[in-house]
This record gives C-alpha cells, sequence and structure tokens, in this order.
C-alpha cells in the first residue's frame, strides 16, 4: 500500500480546512458593514493580503498604510511614539486609522481603525522579546490585544503569520463577526505560556460625542454652571507631577482664580488620545490633584483654544510658548503664525508663563526669542518664584 499519495493529500486537505476557517472570517468581516483602515508596522502585513483574496474586500478596507520606519511611524501618529512596538503604541496607531477612516467619509459610528506594531525575528538577533501588539479603535470603545511569543521556536514566516491572524481575530471580533473556529485555529498555533493579554476601555457618552465634533468639550466633575474655567493650564500630563501641580498652584494665586487642568485629545505633536489613554489620565489626575477640574476638548492649537475659550488666561511653560512661535508649525509661514498670535489676542487670551530647561539651560520669557505681538500677550512667573526641572518624558523614560 502507497502511503505516500494519503499523507500529502491529508496535509493538503488539512490546508484546505484551515485555509477556509480564515476565508469565512474575512466575508464575514466583509458583510459586517464596517468600514477599516489599517495601519501596519514590523508585522502583520499579511492579513491585507488574507481581506483581500475573498471577494468584498472593498466593502471593509478604506486603507491599508505600512509606517514601517520609525520616521514614518511618526509621521503618521503625528509625533514620536515611546517605544515602536509597545501596547499604548498599537492603540494611538488605531486611532489615527479610525480619525483617517472618518476622514474618508466612513460612518463614524461604523468605522474601524486598526493598528499593529511587532517585534518579530529579523536578520539582526533582538534582545527583547518577540511581541505582537494590536490596538482597534471604534466611536465608543479602545481594545487591545499583545501576544508575547517564545523566542527561537517559530521562523519568522510563522511569527508573520501569527501577527496577521490575530490582527484578523481583532477585526472580526470589531465587526461582531463568527469567529469562534478561527478563535480556535489560533489557539492552536499558540505555545505553552503563550496568551492573548486583552483589554478594553468602554468610552463614555461625553468621551464619543467629542469625539465625534458633536460637543466642543468635557468638563469634569460634571457642573451646571454653563461658564468654561477662565484659567486653563493646558497639557498632556503623562504623568502628572508634582511640577504641574506647583505651576497650578502659584497660578491660582496670581490671578486670584481657580485653575483647571485642559487635555485635547488631539495635538500637534504628540500621537492622539485613545479611550484608555484618556481613562489613565484622568485617573492619575483625580488621585494626584483631586479638587482640581478639567476641561476635555479636541483642540489641539492654541488658537483653536482661545476660540473655545474666550478671556482666558493660559498657563505655560516657556518651551510650550517657544512652539507657539516656532514656524515649523505653520508650514514656515510667518502670516499663518502671526495670524494665530493675532487670533489669541483678539479672543482676549493671555499667557501665564513658567520657566523651563531648554536644551540643558533654564530658560524663562525674557530668554525667548518670539514675536513682540506674543509677548505682550504674557506675563513672567520669575524663577525665584518657580523652578521645578521634572518632566514627564523623563519619567516616562525611568518606568
Amino acid at each position: 500500500m502507497n502511503l505516500v499519495p494519503f499523507f500529502c493529500s491529508t496535509i493538503f486537505l488539512g490546508t484546505i480546512v484551515k485555509n477556509s476557517v480564515w476565508k469565512q472570517l474575512a466575508s464575514s468581516i466583509h458583510s459586517s458593514g464596517r468600514l477599516a483602515v489599517i495601519a501596519i508596522t514590523g508585522g502583520g502585513s499579511q492579513a491585507v493580503g488574507k481581506l483581500l483574496s475573498v471577494p468584498g474586500g472593498s466593502q471593509t478596507l478604506l486603507e491599508a498604510v505600512v509606517p514601517y520606519s520609525l520616521a514614518a511611524l511618526t509621521d503618521f501618529l503625528g509625533g514620536a511614539p515611546d517605544q515602536a512596538c509597545s501596547e499604548p503604541t498599537a492603540r494611538a496607531m488605531a486611532m489615527t486609522a479610525w480619525m483617517r477612516a472618518k476622514k474618508l467619509g466612513a460612518d463614524p459610528l461604523s468605522a474601524v481603525g486598526v493598528g499593529v506594531t511587532a517585534s518579530l525575528i529579523s536578520d539582526v538577533p533582538k534582545r527583547g522579546e518577540h511581541r505582537i501588539h494590536v490596538g482597534v479603535q471604534t466611536a465608543i470603545a479602545t481594545t487591545s490585544y499583545s501576544l508575547t511569543l517564545t523566542k527561537g521556536k517559530r521562523t519568522r514566516e510563522q511569527e508573520e503569520r501569527l501577527s496577521a491572524r490575530l490582527l484578523l481575530l481583532a477585526l472580526g471580533e470589531a465587526c461582531k463577526a463568527d469567529d469562534d473556529a478561527c478563535h480556535a485555529r489560533f489557539e492552536r498555533m499558540l505555545l505553552d505560556g503563550e496568551q492573548i493579554q486583552r483589554g478594553q476601555q468602554q468610552a463614555l457618552a461625553q468621551w464619543t460625542q467629542l469625539l465625534l465634533g458633536k460637543q466642543p468639550y468635557v468638563l469634569l466633575p460634571p457642573t451646571t454652571n454653563k461658564a468654561l474655567p477662565k484659567v486653563l493650564f493646558p497639557g498632556a500630563f503623562n504623568p502628572l507631577h508634582e511640577g504641574h501641580r506647583l505651576m497650578a498652584e502659584i497660578a491660582e494665586q496670581l490671578t486670584q482664580s481657580n485653575v483647571s487642568y485642559e487635555m485635547s485629545v488631539t495635538n500637534v505633536d504628540k500621537p492622539p488620545l485613545d479611550f484608555v489613554e484618556i481613562s489613565n489620565r484622568l485617573a492619575s489626575i483625580a488621585k494626584h490633584d483631586p479638587t482640581r477640574s478639567v476641561l476635555l476638548t479636541a483642540a489641539p492649537t492654541f488658537s483653536e483654544k482661545a476660540a473655545l475659550a474666550s478671556n482666558c488666561t493660559f498657563v505655560v511653560g516657556a518651551d510650550t510658548l517657544q512652539r507657539i512661535a516656532d514656524l515649523h508649525y505653520y508650514g514656515d509661514d510667518t502670516k499663518l503664525r502671526d495670524l494665530a498670535i493675532r487670533n489669541i489676542g483678539e479672543a482676549n487670551c493671555r499667557f501665564l508663563v513658567f520657566g523651563r530647561k531648554l536644551e540643558g539651560e533654564f530658560c524663562s520669557l525674557s530668554d525667548l526669542e518670539i514675536p513682540l505681538e506674543l509677548t505682550e500677550l504674557c506675563e513672567e512667573v520669575p524663577e525665584s518664584q518657580f523652578r521645578e526641572d521634572v518632566s514627564s518624558s523623563a519619567l516616562r523614560e525611568r518606568q
């Protein structure tokens, strides 16, 4: 009896069965009515081919991008990530992809953004873990999936296949597709000790309304007073630290007004905030400065903040004020920069400026080379009254 043909046909049929369940998942995704933008770096690109190998791909895929280099990833996100391959970066990629889907005309309530970042086998041995992170963003939730792989047990092709299939599973869940068979197949691909870590943050209704542009801001805790705070301290607060708290206290003393933190979900030189980031940062502020309110906005520039909160004093560091004057943020167009400053002044907004370290040197307002029109909107807090050299980025690097 010749067993070779039988053995080969068994393998062939097994491959057909495996491929068929993933094709069924792709078909289910295509029929879900969801439109997606997918961003991939490091691994997972085979998922795009799998989606498009099944008829109906145009019903799902608006765009797929591969920002593979750090420069490309930074450009895609709108700011450099702390780490290229991490769960927060996958979430930021997903939020950016969701915003892109919205811009491309997808119904925001049915749009899906997917971000994948992976560190797999390469031609240069890696000291760190081999890992895959997938983020999925919708208008109502941020979801993440992380998988650490056992090093030295798979080929690059096998790790790439895992990345692609984890992406498909994540997209399938967002599309409410029938993925039980694929989940079972995927679990059998994992080695002992390997397990998907899933996290999710549901949005508060106000966060969704803010993201959809149906609400200009969210003030926390809620208040019946419709007037916005007159002194705002804008920042990312990642994390909130003692310098922030001290600046807020001094600003209250100088202005004789309550100071509220302001945090924008979009930023001119940082990745956008997903719902996990919003929740974490609000929780940190509530823990470390519980009596202070927070204004959550979608106003990344100070001209937009001024339009939202006229007659306001902004609490800023010298580094932030320097960026307001930096032509880089205006496409090197002096007229656009001057118009933005003029708009801030016409909204009757001013700046309370605290000294900060810039390129290793402590700088105050008087040390900055900025347009006179901007200087005239500012009041300086002297170094004798405030100097705190701690920064959020330095604190994150130590973690």
